[in-house]
């Protein structure tokens, strides 16, 4: 496993060793002691999985403390642009996004500590997105930031993204009060 540290604290791009052969690939996804080697030592309780159509922007999502998760994301079919925002008081880049591509291409993953808000767009048809959480969903937590936020000013390389209506009532940044 290849640990590399995003510009923001705490923020991970994993890469593991893809081995392949005639027949296709194998790789390990998530190995709890090459975690624990490299000081993420956490316990998932949920995996989730969604599939999007191309051009499908789900976020930027996330759950308030006492139910906040970390989430270790990954795509199974297709890419992403997977885009992370620290939203933890305090932090120096507080409001700050990294973004990258996530595909069943690159096996890339992304660990994403509790404090941040995630989304991601969609860039092929039928891509299967999957994230382990180390916390249970709760509604009553949940919330989410604008994704076309302009004092956020993310990139997504698209303007007219297919949004669920909850993501269209999301909150403004500089109205935001964040519990982390």
């Amino acid at each position: 496993m290849n640990l590399t540290e995003t510009p923001i604290q705490g923020l991970f791009i994993i890469e593991t060793k893809v081995f392949s052969d005639e027949r296709g690939y194998f790789f390990e996804s998530y190995n709890k002691e090459a975690f624990k080697k490299n000081n993420l030592d956490f316990e998932f309780v949920q995996d989730n999985v969604s599939m999007s159509y191309k051009n499908t922007l789900r976020g930027l999502h996330f759950q308030n403390p006492p139910h906040a998760q970390g989430k270790l994301v990954s795509v199974i079919k297709g890419a992403v642009l997977d885009v992370a925002v620290d939203i933890r008081l305090g932090s120096p880049t507080y409001g700050k996004h990294f973004s990258l591509v996530l595909s069943s291409i690159n096996n890339k993953s992304l660990w994403i500590p509790k404090g941040f808000a995630h989304g991601f767009l969609a860039l092929e048809d039928q891509t299967y997105f999957m994230y382990k959480c180390t916390n249970f969903y709760n509604k009553e937590s949940e919330d989410s930031l604008a994704w076309n936020d302009p004092d956020l000013n993310i990139d997504w390389g698209t303007q007219s993204p297919i949004v669920s209506d909850k993501d269209l009532m999301a909150n403004e940044f500089k109205n935001f009060k964040s519990l982390f």
